[in-house]
């Protein structure tokens, strides 16, 4: 065991693993606390500022860790899975393809549910860094939108539906998180490797 430890090599570099980590922790939070606004809105500003530096990440950081590495394409990442089911995937180092494909789903419809989160965050509470753009879109009607704003904005009322699109897009979100955890299990069995316990160490055993 100590010899197999010994020849694993670094692949996720201490960015990656914390921002992962970090991500799944604050959206699972933000879901659950939509009624403890502070603690919701708190939480969606750390899953957004990492999600922001995760997409540079893929451009400036290592190689394992930028998109160039892992982003192939609906067909090999569609082969894989298919492989996969048959046990006969063929391991990575880094991403496989379908692995690549989840991580772009997901840092696509975590930064939409962030931009979502904060357009209803702006039109509710008039606060939030979109609140000042939302607040001039209302004073272009002049002093018509102030009575008008009164009787539009109740429990529901004022929300564009952009700002309805929050909740859809969040569960959707987390639609693809539990399936790439059912996708993190089978691959973990038929490549002999805890891929989870990866994410935590950043070693895996080389080619």
């Amino acid at each position: 065991m100590h010899a197999r430890a010994s020849s694993d090599v670094q692949v996720w570099d201490p960015f990656v693993r914390i921002a992962h980590w970090t991500v799944a922790v604050g959206f699972f939070v933000a879901y659950l606390t939509e009624d403890a606004k502070i603690v919701h809105v708190w939480a969606g500003y750390i899953v957004g500022v990492l999600v922001f530096a995760r997409i540079l990440w893929g451009f400036v950081g290592p190689s394992h860790a930028r998109f160039s590495d892992f982003t192939t394409g609906p067909i090999a990442a569609t082969r894989y899975l298919w492989d996969l089911v048959r046990t006969r995937a063929k391991r990575y180092v880094g991403q496989s393809p379908a692995g690549g494909a989840m991580v772009i789903a997901l840092l696509a419809f975590l930064a939409a549910t962030v931009v979502t989160g904060l357009v209803r965050y702006a039109e509710e509470d008039a606060a939030g860094p979109l609140a000042p753009l939302y607040a001039q879109t209302l004073s272009i009607g002049g002093a018509q939108t102030v009575e008008d704003d009164e009787n539009q904005v109740g429990e529901r009322g004022g929300r564009s539906a952009f700002s309805e699109s929050h909740e859809v897009i969040a569960s959707i979100t987390l639609g693809l998180i539990v399936f790439h955890v059912l996708g993190v299990v089978p691959a973990s069995f038929v490549h002999h490797e805890n891929l989870a316990r990866a994410m935590v160490t950043g070693r895996k055993r080389p080619d």
